[in-house]
């Protein structure tokens, strides 16, 4: 990939995110991360300069609309145009179904999916014209192995792993491809917050016996945004350790 692409990250302030933005970053491309708050963007502008001068930080709610216009327009008022996208930005609103409050379900995919579908579609016109793409789509495991008390998160993975060979159809005539990633239990401060229970427990399901890095989802995003993946699309890679196989 040439190192004049931009490439997009969404949800870049911490964990996989960050860690694909720094990824990206160490390989000299151009990166413009997004976090909710002018702060987390500003801090992911002064964290990614630490690799190297160029890159950005934005603010980008991407369950409103309005702040993806302020985005967009911000984008083409610096003379950028994605070349590699990457959909990470994502919630969680944790319920038993029956417990379940509609805000909780709809939160969920306004964010995770009907979030996605606001990013791409703009990105798609520039991509088209230069006859050149990577989209890469942040699933997760329990897209396909479903998980208790997630049932709005895990329909919006479902769901991202369905949109993803969906639209790598739509595209891979003009030589844009779209992937998806699915990580399992990877080391956050989310997963830190579980109790030494909760992670023993967790542990004993995955044949590899530990959490995976989030540099190695990060590892795997940048091969998915690679001239070498060239003849991938459609495709979901997963980044679980064994947790689930299939």
């Amino acid at each position: 990939m040439e190192s004049t692409r931009v490439v997009i990250v969404t949800g870049a302030s911490r964990g996989i995110g960050q860690a694909i933005a720094r990824a990206f970053a160490r390989a000299g491309e151009r990166v413009v991360g997004t976090a909710t708050s002018a702060g987390g963007a500003a801090a992911i502008a002064a964290d990614l300069e630490t690799i190297g001068p160029g890159h950005l930080g934005l603010a980008l709610d991407v369950a409103d609309p309005a702040s993806l216009d302020a985005f967009n327009s911000a984008l083409q008022t610096a003379g950028l145009q994605p070349g590699v996208l990457v959909n990470n930005a994502g919630i969680t609103r944790d319920n038993l179904l029956m417990r379940m409050k509609d805000d909780e379900w709809q939160s969920v995919l306004d964010t995770n999916l009907t979030g996605l579908f606001r990013v791409v579609r703009p990105a798609l016109r520039a991509m088209m014209k230069a006859r050149w793409g990577r989209i890469i789509n942040l699933s997760s495991v329990v897209a396909r192995m479903g998980n208790a008390g997630q049932t709005n998160y895990v329909a919006s993975k479902a769901g991202i792993e369905g949109f993803t060979r969906s639209l790598a159809q739509e595209l891979a005539s003009r030589n844009i491809t779209v992937n998806a990633v699915a990580p399992g239990f990877i080391g956050t401060d989310m997963t830190a917050a579980l109790n030494e229970t909760q992670t023993a427990q967790m542990l004993e399901r995955i044949p590899l016996a530990r959490m995976g890095d989030a540099d190695e989802v990060a590892h795997a995003v940048s091969f998915l945004a690679s001239a070498g993946a060239g003849y991938v699309t459609g495709a979901t890679i997963p980044v679980n350790g064994g947790l689930y196989m299939g």
